[in-house]
C-alpha cells in the first residue's frame, strides 16, 4: 500500500512548531480514546523507545503519531495516533498511517501493533481497512490489533 495523498508527510516537531501542533484536538467525544499531543510529547521525552512526529497536509499540521520502537525486541507499536477534528474525513489519517507502516517496515519490522479503546466511535473499522486484525489480546482495557508487514 502506498499513501493516497502525496501532500501528507510526517515531520519532526521543533521549538517553532510545537505550539501549533499541541493545539490540534480531536472531537470532544473522541477525547476518551487518546491522550493530548502535549501529554504525549511530555511522555515521549521520558521514554527512550518513543518516536513521534507531527502529521502535515502540505504545510499545515493536522495530526500526531507516536510509536514505541524497541529494535532489539523487534517490537513496533502505535502508541498514539490522532487527526485533528477539522481535518478528519479527508484521507489524511489513512495516508499518514501508510507512511507510518512504511517507516516501520524500513526498520525491519515484521508486525505493527496498536490498541484501541472499545466503544461508540471507536477506530476499529479505520484500522481494519488498513489491514490490521484483532489479535484476541486485551491490554489495559484496549483491544490489540496487528498488521503483518
Amino acid at each position: 500500500m502506498t499513501p493516497t495523498n502525496p501532500s501528507v508527510s510526517l515531520r519532526e516537531i521543533t521549538r517553532d512548531t510545537v505550539r501549533p501542533i499541541c493545539r490540534i484536538e480531536v472531537a470532544p467525544e473522541q477525547r476518551r480514546f487518546v491522550a493530548s499531543i502535549a501529554a504525549s510529547i511530555a511522555e515521549a521525552h521520558f521514554s527512550p523507545e518513543a518516536w513521534f512526529r507531527a502529521i502535515y497536509a502540505g504545510d499545515e499540521p493536522v495530526g500526531f503519531v507516536m510509536l514505541s520502537i524497541v529494535p532489539e525486541k523487534t517490537e513496533y507499536y502505535v502508541w498514539r495516533y490522532l487527526i485533528g477534528i477539522e481535518h478528519q474525513g479527508r484521507g489524511y489519517g489513512r495516508a499518514a498511517m501508510l507512511l507510518v507502516i512504511e517507516h516501520v517496515r524500513s526498520l525491519g519490522a515484521a508486525e505493527l501493533l496498536l490498541g484501541y479503546v472499545p466503544g461508540e466511535g471507536e477506530p476499529r473499522a479505520f484500522y481494519e481497512k488498513l489491514g490490521f486484525a484483532a489479535t484476541g489480546a486485551v491490554e489495559d482495557g484496549e483491544i490489540v490489533m496487528a498488521l503483518r508487514l
